[in-house]
Formats: structure tokens, C-alpha cells, sequence
């Protein structure tokens, strides 16, 4: 699936295809499913938390307001004919499963509805659950009906507490994002790299001055901080509502005191922006001059009292509402305005009164749900009897706090209620009247939102490069990393991760990589996919030197599952992978292997992997390749592009029984890995019976004396992969280099010394001219 960044008003984006065979593989992040386990992707598609959309920040969704999650399977087997659904309210916690007829008339068969009641079948996510929400009671249910609910029931909360909470993600490592739609562009972003290095670039130029210039960061991120959702903001301003309500009033007038907090913020921002001198803020800067923001703001303060401002608290945006329309306007909506004051009033001096009467510490408190109630810190051996008063109804108690009304105060509320149903109803007319004149010139707030999120996205990468010792990628035709480690390792490990470097060029652009089981195989492939897409989003880069070839698509084939619902072992379901990338991936794309073959003989699994890596070689794509299988190492022999390298492990005897035990040292050296039976050691080190390990080991090098056979270079091969190195090297450098005559001169001529070292027939025949 293709799919692209869209950019900013200073930005161009290309279309960018970034695809992905696993779901497990790298990060979930950034890593797109493949069409072989369609079924799955339902449960684990990345739905955004909260109502964040992943769309870009220019794009309006409708979603982003919901807090409901829903997942939807249909039955299969016995459940055929049936539509199972399970959805989740993020803000109360509400679990709702239902099961439906698949047919015209959608019949429901079974509802069941449980306020965070579950009984979830992996312990592991249950454990999160009561870490979330740790003021919940959890009850074991038996379910009577079908178990699609209760298996998407539990993809749900994986979703949200392992993926969303769980910071340990390319997105939580990068999210210091002050604003909703910033968090929404670094997510879309992620999903979608760019392609146009000069973009790219100019993001980059951008970070670089955030972290030159500190009055620069510290200013736009103190102004960005206070934006709300200005996409959301939109969205729900051009809205036309069905029926007026209270609650559509309500909102009309809360959303317009957002507008006119939004449409401030535009001069402190030109004010951050003014000394700016990169061409991507600079535009923005430019944007911002547009006049429209002033003759929207210029209608609104002509209705809207000066003072009015978006507050927190649900008592302070409740008075700024009642009073947002400035006095004189509507002679009604000022008496019942007046009316509202009193009833206000009285409901304290009520309060103080009962305080008085009883002599108890009582005041006034307020909540969305229950209106004006009484509230009081005391012990029980201050009430008379160890009890509240009679006259007092609904009591709750928290610790030592009680939470009481009476029966006059909810009177007093209902009048409240009324008087403030009136106003909102008056101030809706007059807001609606100017909402309908601001409207021809609402466009310019799409492209504020746009360069919020994009400000707060390029302050969030800046953020994380204070953090950590990153470092300014380069564009050029070769993967070249100095000393890089893993980004998310970094994070969650205690030690800073061992270092590595990485070298993919035109002529050395397949890597197979070798090492014993757990050596850091895997944690090496997958911090090389990340630094790409954290390179091609505009960010720095976990590394003391990096330069990148600007990747179309990123292809991995990494864990070991299988897929009960598309009925695929785990030998096929690499077979699956495999083939999407072999059917899509081109000369400009980044394939990552973590084993293949596995499922099968070794024979056959070897033969496997012999074969696909000839046709990636054929492709001219950079291929990382991770194998246990060290015959695939020999396939340098005949193709000069190919590198062996392997991770170096130690071996030390330890002080009880005198055994030897490996020492990772998490370092990747050039080369083929020369340990032998590391699986068998990996073993001992288990709890498996020394017996087993005993026979293990004497079958394995009986096996290995009759079927291994290595294959040995001839001088010949070996000289023409060394003149072939040569000329790559030399077209590299006609490309790409940078360095003075003098400068070039030395390099060239350690070129020569490395080609007569490595090529002995070549030095002899030189020394004899």
C-alpha cells in the first residue's frame, strides 16, 4: 500500500511506500503489515489513543474526538454466520461485547455490557490492566457465548496498554510533543518517511538551528505548549449541528472561546519566529503575516469580551462561558445572566449558613456531574453521633472527606440549571451570527494548524537530540554509520547499548550476518531500520557519524509466529513473507532477514535461503541477512557484493565446576562467526538434562564429519574480488568525495597498499616490472 507524507504549506513530500512482513519485526511503530495475516491486523493495526488521528496535521478527521476503540471479527467454523464486536470506552473505563446475525437485518444474538469487568485469558495483559487502572475491581467471568469476543475483547486492551502506554516504541522515544496534532504528525510521519532528501534536509536545517539557538527552542516551545487541538477546533466549527441542543450550544460557545484563544497565540508565535533564519521556519513566519488572522479575531473581540479565555477547571470554563458575550448586547441574556449571579450567590451563602448552624468546616464545591455540592474534611468523632446530620442526603466518603448536599441546595441547583440553559441558548443565537461571518475567512486556520504540528514535531525531535548524543545524518548513495546503537535499547537499558558500525554500498550491498543465539543479531537489524526512518522523518540520528541511501520501502522479515486464523505454519508463513518481498521490493528499497528456512530440513532450508539471497542479489537492494546456517556464508565465493560478518563472542571458565561458559560481547566483526555448536551451549546453560546435552553434542559431530563440506576460493576468484572492491571503491569516490587534492592523493594510495595486500599475485607481478 502506497502512501505519502502530506507535507506543510513550505514543504514538498513525495510518495513513500514503507512496507513490512511482520508485525513483530522492528518496531510496531513503524512497521506495516503484509496481506498474509489480514485477519490479525484488525486487532493490531495501530488505532490512535485518545482520538489522535494518524492522518497528517493538514487533514481534518472526523475521528478525532472518539474515545471508543472497536474491533470486529467474523465467526468462523461453528460461529459461521456471525459478527462478533468488542469495544472499549477509554474514558470510563466500558467493556461492550456483542455478537450479530451476519445477514439484512444485522440481528443482535448477544449483548453483553461490563464496566471494566473482564476475564481475559493472557495473564500478562491483565497485569497491565491492573497497573492502568489501579481503582478498578476485576471479577472472573465465565462467558456462555462465542470466544471471538473475549480473544478481540483482549486485542484491544493489548493495544491500548501495551502498544499506547508502553513508551518503549520508535513514537514514545521521539514524542516530546506539547500539542495533539503534533503528536498525530510524529505518528504520520513515522508511518510515512519521506523521500525528497532536499526536504528532508530542510527539516534538518530547522532541528539544527532549534539546537543552536536556545532563546529560538525555549521560545517556541513555551508558545506551542498552549495551543489546544486546532484540528479538532476546525472540524468541529464547520459543522453544522442536526437540532439545537443545550449541549450543541454549550459546545458552539466553548469552541468559539478555543478560536479566540488560538487566533492569540498567532503574534507570540510570529514573535518566536521573527529572528528565524532557516527557509522552512522562515516560511512559516511569512504564513503567519496572513491578515485573515487579525480580521477573525477583530469580529470576535467586537461580541466576545476581552477577558474571556480558555481556563481549566470545569466551574472556571462554565463562568467563561456564561459570560463570554459582552454586556449591552442582548438585554435578556444580560438579566438571565444576572438571575444565574444570584442564584450563585445563594447556593454559598446556603452552604456557609449549614456551616454556621452545625458548626462544621463545610464549603462549596462543584463537578460537572453533580452541580454544587458540600464538601468536608473531618474524623468521625467530630460529627455528632460519629454521623452527618439528617438534613443531609447522598453523602460520600473519601478518607476523611465527605461529599453531602441537601434537599434545598438541589432545588437550588435545578434552578441554576435553568437559568443556565437560558443563557447558553441566548449566547448560541449571537455565536452562531458570528461564526457565520468569520467563515469566509476560516481557511487560513487549516494552515496554522498545519505549522503547529509541524513546529511541534520538529521541537520534539530537537527535544530528543538533547537527550542523547545523536548526530546529523547525510544523503548520499551509501549506508554508512559510524559507533550507532540502538535507539529504544538506550532508553530501557541500563548501560548505554555496545556501539556498531554499518557499511552498505553498490558494491558491497548484501551483509550476511552470523553469531550464537542471542549475541544481538536481531537488536543489530532492527536498530538499522529505525535510524533509517529516523533519518528520512527529519531527525537526528543515534550515531557518531551517518550517511543514508533515501530508502522507498523498508522490508522485514523477522519473528517466528504462526497464524491460526489463516491456517499458515510458522515454515509458512516465512514462505508468505518471503514472497511479498520478493514480488515488490526494487533497487531503491531496504530488506531486513532474521532467518529464514527454519521450519523445514536444513537441507531444504538452506537451499531456501541460497536461493532467495541470489535473487536479491539480482535486485541490487540493501540486504541485511541474519542465519544460523554457515553454508550460506560461502555464497562470497561467487558474488563480490556479498560481506560475512558476525558477532564476536568470549569464552571464560567460571569459578564453580570449572565450566566454560560464552561471553557476549555484542560486537560486530568482519567475517563468518567461527564458533561451532553454540546452540548446544545455549542449551547446557539450560535446564536441560546434561545427558541430552552429552548425546546432542556426539550426534552433532558425527553428523557434521559426514555432511559438512566448505568451499574454498581459488587465487582467481579471490583476485577478482579484490580488483572488483577496488573499482567500487574508486567510483565512490569520484562520486562522493570531498577531500583536497593532497588528501586524495594519500587515500588513493592506501587503496593501492590494501589491494596488494589482498591480492599477493597482483604484488609479486608488480614487484617483478
Amino acid at each position: 500500500s502506497y502512501f505519502g507524507d502530506r507535507s506543510s504549506c513550505a514543504e514538498d513530500a513525495s510518495a513513500v511506500n514503507f512496507t513490512s512482513s511482520s508485525s513483530r519485526g522492528l518496531n510496531s511503530t513503524c512497521i506495516r503489515k503484509t496481506p498474509l495475516s489480514s485477519a490479525r491486523s484488525l486487532c493490531r493495526s495501530h488505532t490512535p489513543l485518545m482520538g489522535h488521528s494518524v492522518t497528517s496535521s493538514s487533514a481534518v478527521s472526523a475521528h478525532t474526538v472518539a474515545s471508543v476503540i472497536v474491533a470486529v471479527v467474523e465467526g468462523r467454523g461453528l460461529a459461521r454466520g456471525e459478527v462478533g464486536m468488542a469495544s472499549i470506552d477509554l474514558k470510563n473505563p466500558e467493556v461492550i461485547l456483542s455478537q450479530f446475525a451476519d445477514n439484512t437485518t444485522y440481528a443482535k444474538v448477544n449483548l453483553c455490557r461490563y464496566i471494566a469487568l473482564i476475564n481475559i485469558v493472557n495473564r500478562k495483559v491483565l497485569n497491565i490492566l491492573k497497573t492502568s487502572f489501579k481503582f478498578i475491581g476485576y471479577f472472573h467471568l465465565k462467558i456462555s457465548f462465542d470466544i471471538y469476543h473475549l480473544y478481540f475483547c483482549e486485542c484491544i486492551f493489548l493495544h491500548i496498554f501495551y502498544f499506547e502506554r508502553n513508551g518503549h516504541t520508535l513514537f514514545g522515544i521521539l514524542n516530546y510533543t506539547k500539542t495533539p496534532g503534533g503528536s498525530r504528525r510524529l505518528r504520520s510521519n513515522i508511518l510515512e518517511p519521506l523521500v525528497d532528501a532536499e526536504t528532508i534536509n530542510t527539516r534538518l536545517d530547522c532541528v539544527q538551528e532549534l539546537l543552536q539557538d536556545e532563546e529560538l527552542f525555549f521560545g517556541l516551545q513555551a508558545v506551542i505548549s498552549k495551543f489546544l487541538d486546532t484540528e479538532q477546533l476546525l472540524s468541529v466549527l464547520v459543522q453544522i449541528p442536526k437540532q439545537d441542543t443545550v449541549k450543541t450550544a454549550e459546545s458552539k460557545i466553548t469552541n468559539l472561546i478555543y478560536l479566540k484563544h488560538t487566533l492569540e497565540l498567532v503574534e507570540p508565535l510570529k514573535a518566536a519566529l521573527r529572528n528565524c533564519s532557516t527557509p522552512l521556519l522562515k516560511a512559516y513566519y511569512s504564513s503567519l503575516e496572513d491578515s485573515r488572522f487579525g480580521i477573525i479575531l477583530e469580529k470576535i473581540t467586537t461580541v466576545i469580551n476581552d477577558d474571556t479565555r480558555y481556563t481549566k477547571g470545569c466551574l472556571n470554563m462554565r463562568t467563561q462561558k456564561c459570560y463570554a458575550v459582552k454586556p449591552n448586547i442582548n438585554e435578556f441574556l444580560d438579566i438571565a445572566r444576572r438571575t444565574y449571579t444570584e442564584i450563585v450567590d445563594d447556593i454559598a451563602g446556603l452552604i456557609t449558613q449549614l456551616a454556621e448552624k452545625y458548626n462544621l468546616p463545610m464549603r462549596t464545591s462543584f463537578s460537572s456531574a453533580r452541580g454544587f455540592f458540600i464538601q468536608m474534611n473531618a474524623d468521625c468523632s467530630v460529627l455528632p453521633n460519629g454521623r452527618l446530620p439528617s438534613e443531609f442526603t447522598k453523602i460520600t466518603k473519601m478518607k476523611n472527606t465527605y461529599s453531602f448536599t441537601s434537599a434545598d441546595l438541589i432545588k437550588m441547583n435545578e434552578r441554576c440549571q435553568e437559568s443556565l440553559r437560558e443563557i447558553y441558548h441566548m449566547t448560541y443565537l449571537i455565536v452562531c451570527k458570528l461564526l457565520n461571518e468569520i467563515y469566509e475567512y476560516i481557511h487560513c486556520l487549516y494552515k496554522l494548524s498545519d505549522i503547529v504540528s509541524m513546529l511541534d514535531m520538529l521541537l520534539s525531535f530537537a527535544h530528543a537530540c538533547t537527550l542523547s548524543d545523536y548526530v546529523r545524518p547525510e544523503f548520499t548513495d551509501t549506508l554508512a554509520i559510524k559507533q550507532g546503537w540502538h535507539p529504544i535499547l538506550e532508553k530501557i537499558a541500563v548501560e548505554k547499548p555496545v556501539s556498531n558500525n554499518t557499511y552498505l554500498t553498490e558494491g558491497s550491498s548484501f551483509i550476511i550476518i552470523t553469531g550464537p543465539n542471542m549475541s544481538g543479531k536481531s537488536t543489530y537489524l532492527k536498530q538499522i531500520a529505525l535510524c533509517q526512518i529516523m533519518a528520512q522523518i527529519g531527525s537526528y540520528v543515534p550515531a557518531e557519524y551517518c550517511s543514508f541511501r533515501i530508502a522507498e520501502q523498508i522490508f522485514t522479515r523477522i519473528g517466528m509466529d504462526d497464524d491460526i486464523e489463516t491456517n499458515a505454519s510458522t515454515f509458512m508463513k516465512e514462505m508468505k513473507e518471503i514472497t511479498y518481498i520478493i514480488q515488490n521490493a526494487n533497487d531503491k528499497s531496504l530488506i531486513i532477514i532474521d532467518e529464514l528456512g527454519r521450519g523445514t530440513s536444513t537441507e531444504e532450508g538452506i537451499g531456501i535461503c541460497y536461493a532467495a539471497c541470489e535473487y536479491l542479489l539480482s535486485l541490487k537492494a540493501f540486504t541485511l541477512f541474519a542465519t544460523h546456517f554457515l553454508e550460506l556464508c560461502h555464497i562470497d565465493a561467487l558474488y563480490p557484493n556479498v560481506e560475512n560478518y558476525h558477532f564476536e563472542v568470549q569464552h571464560v571458565r567460571s569459578s564453580v565446576g570449572n565450566k566454560e561458559k560464552i561471553a557476549y560481547t555484542y560486537k560486530l566483526s568482519k567475517g563468518y562467526t567461527e564458533e561451532k555448536n553454540y546452540g548446544l551451549k545455549a542449551a547446557e546453560v539450560s535446564s536441560l538434562p546434561p545427558s541430552i546435552v552429552l548425546d546432542a553434542k556426539e550426534i552433532t559431530n558425527h553428523i557434521a564429519r559426514q555432511i559438512l563440506h566448505r568451499q574454498k576460493s581459488t587465487p582467481e576468484t579471490m583476485k577478482q574480488r579484490v580488483v572488483y572492491h577496488l573499482a567500487m571503491r574508486l567510483v565512490q569516490t569520484a562520486r562522493n568525495s570531498r577531500l583536497d587534492p593532497d588528501s586524495l592523493r594519500i587515500y588513493l594510495r592506501g587503496l593501492k597498499k590494501k589491494y596488494e595486500a589482498h591480492c599477493p599475485v597482483s604484488g609479486a607481478s608488480n614487484k617483478q616490472q
